[in-house]
């Protein structure tokens, strides 16, 4: 099985880092399954090509959870095929809706379940939040002493670090969601203020845009690449906007530069009335 705690070291790369990231892609079994009507396959590959038109082959491409609506072997595989058009060098995280064993068998061999990437002077950490069974996340005494050690290594190396995970560790407003919040999230931001090194935290799950600052750390969710979740609403509301993907730029002296790019001239198939979905 692929280990989860490697460290991947991408060599001979200096200047900017060039980063994609798409999450909750939510795949079907089989091509042509649909998430509230839309076809999730088809979603995918039109940001996918947004992006490549946008950003060419990225430098790292991040793929933070829900891949797959019901963890399907298949799924994964199509979105491995999928995902290195974009990058060389892709970096999966487990959501609530993946089977992590059949996620791993899938990319057994590979490096795409690291738990730490050296880019450059940048270090990016996989954190899995994942709760087996459960919507909501959870960080866990191990993932937590993870995150504890490797910021004090990247301390001591001088490195800058982006903290990557599925679940969103902050309230976002959003009264249904923020029942799911990660629930260490206050053992999380001790550890994360105990390091300067910390840049930005990157997260999926919440299938749209937050970008806040939090004592000079960037905060940032980031919308699907299917179905969009309205924000500031009590209960589960889908929206119209376009399914996306963000884009970041690590910059050598430490700082970020992001944005969220969603696909244009395509009209989607989502039903706006339904009230949630399993």
């Amino acid at each position: 099985m692929t280990s989860s705690n490697a460290i991947s070291h991408i060599e001979d790369h200096q200047g900017t880092v060039r980063l994609v990231q798409i999450t909750d892609a939510h795949l079907s079994e089989n091509p042509g399954g649909t998430l509230l009507g839309m076809d999730t396959d088809h979603s995918l590959q039109m940001v996918l090509k947004k992006a490549r038109d946008e950003v060419g082959r990225s430098d790292v491409l991040l793929l933070t959870g829900d891949l797959s609506d019901g963890g399907s072997d298949a799924a994964y595989t199509r979105m491995d095929s999928y995902s290195r058009q974009l990058s060389d060098n892709c970096f999966w995280l487990p959501g609530n809706h993946d089977d992590r064993e059949l996620m791993a068998c899938v990319l057994e061999g590979s490096n795409c379940l690291s738990s730490e990437i050296r880019i450059a002077n940048w270090q990016i950490l996989m954190l899995d939040s994942q709760l087996p069974g459960k919507v909501g996340g959870s960080l866990g005494a191990d993932q937590l002493s993870l995150l504890e050690s490797a910021l004090g290594h990247a301390q001591s190396e001088g490195l800058n670090t982006l903290v990557c995970l599925h679940h969103h560790p902050i309230k976002i407003d959003c009264g249904w969601l923020d029942e799911q919040v990660v629930e260490d999230a206050t053992e999380f931001f001790d550890i994360l203020d105990a390091h300067s090194g910390v840049k930005a935290v990157l997260w999926g799950h919440i299938h749209q845009e937050v970008d806040v600052l939090r004592n000079g750390v960037a905060l940032l969710g980031s919308p699907s690449t299917c179905v969009q979740f309205a924000p500031g609403t009590e209960l589960f509301k889908a929206d119209d906007l376009a399914p996306g993907y963000r884009w970041l730029n690590l910059y050598p002296d430490g700082s970020i530069e992001t944005g969220v790019s969603r696909v244009e001239g395509v009209d989607f198939i989502v039903d706006l009335d339904s009230k949630g979905y399993a």
